[in-house]
């Protein structure tokens, strides 16, 4: 009798045998336990310090948890707090890994701020990871360690919650709690915890961290580059990597030009442009002037804006005249009155900054 086949059994066997034949018509199939390419990583992981020697600055924070790390149990609870791309992250994750090495994953439970990490989650994921023991086989009992990044964004009812489980199990968890705004972190947790901060980054740290990534990757980057890759940052390592690799992928040579350019900031000889318009030139001729370039060469006034008063400080002028000024620029960004943040008619705002800088020649000259 013959054996009968139902097409069930025919799909499952062209499905191994697809399985089996190699598929050659994708170049960029990745085949399970291969590594992936390391020129496809964001710069601002694949160069992410991996060691407390590694971070760029803040030697004094970094001196301080040094001492720390050996003795596990004598690692208090921490809320490190400050910029955003200033180490924070790298630096308690190069703790946790001269903590427990090859370990890491078994005793360090990492929530950041796309979890949930409202009420429920403090009263069951991270009490039971709190509540379990953990076995060791040395000297010491071993303590674990829950990160907590973006702290700030818990609800108040959260962090209410995790006081009580930090008082709770301290015996056997230590928490690492970070944040942007300690101001938005409950003084119930701040007084539990050794804090720190990270301030914005120098720019001499800056430099010498975007000298090795240059190196590394074997970049060509002229001096006026580096220095506004490093004006442009503002003390944000996170930004300045990332700027760093858009502008390569955008440009062989990485100039000022390119990197204001790839940014779409405006030029300091723009500004500089801008800024002599405003001061010296007639209504009229500065707003046409001003239209013509932002039109030219794709310019936002909230950059502008900005810009422009930074500039107000490199120029000398009475404190009494330079106060209203920057008061009055303000308003043009973010006021109620005017909110060019949230996209009022550019036009109108234009006005009012040329109109804002025709006032403070008057006062120029009365003070005069």
């Amino acid at each position: 009798m013959a054996e009968v086949i139902s097409p069930m059994d025919i799909d499952d066997n062209e499905e191994e045998n697809h399985s089996l034949k190699p598929n050659n018509k994708g170049k960029n199939v990745v085949v399970a336990g291969t590594p992936p390419d390391s020129r496809a990583t964001p710069w601002v992981e694949k160069y992410r310090p991996q060691s407390l020697a590694d971070v760029a600055a803040h030697r004094d924070i970094v001196d301080t948890s040094n001492p720390l790390t050996p003795s596990r149990l004598g690692l208090p609870h921490l809320l490190l707090y400050g910029p955003p791309g200033t180490g924070k992250t790298s630096t308690i994750l190069a703790v946790a890994r001269k903590l427990y090495g090859s370990q890491m994953h078994n005793m360090v439970l990492e929530l950041n701020a796309s979890d949930d990490r409202g009420i429920d989650v403090v009263r069951q994921q991270i009490r039971d990871f709190a509540s379990t023991q953990s076995f060791s086989f040395g000297p010491k009992p071993s303590v674990k360690l829950v990160l907590l990044d973006e702290a700030d964004a818990m609800t108040k009812d959260a962090q209410f919650a995790l006081r009580r489980v930090i008082e709770k199990y301290t015996k056997s968890t230590r928490f690492a709690l970070i944040c942007n705004h300690v101001n938005k972190v409950i003084p119930a947790l701040q007084s539990r915890c050794t804090r720190f901060r990270f301030a914005p980054l120098d720019s001499v740290h800056v430099t010498e961290r975007l000298k090795h990534v240059i190196a590394a990757e074997g970049l060509d980057v002229h001096e006026s580059g580096l220095a506004a890759l490093v004006q442009l940052c503002n003390g944000d390592m996170r930004k300045a990597l990332n700027i760093l690799q858009s502008t390569h992928m955008a440009s062989h040579q990485i100039t000022e030009e390119a990197v204001y350019l790839c940014t779409g900031n405006p030029l300091p000889k723009d500004i500089e442009k801008i800024s002599y318009w405003l001061l010296n030139e007639f209504y009229t001729v500065s707003f046409r002037r001003i239209s013509e370039i932002k039109t030219r060469k794709g310019l936002a006034l909230v950059d502008i804006v900005r810009e422009v008063t930074m500039f107000v400080f490199k120029i000398k002028m009475p404190s009494g005249v330079r106060v209203q000024l920057i008061n009055d620029l303000a308003d043009i960004e973010y006021a109620p009155m005017y909110r060019l943040t949230f996209g009022c008619n550019d036009k109108l705002q234009l006005g009012s900054l040329i109109a804002t800088f025709t006032r403070a020649r008057s006062a120029l000259v009365a003070a005069a």
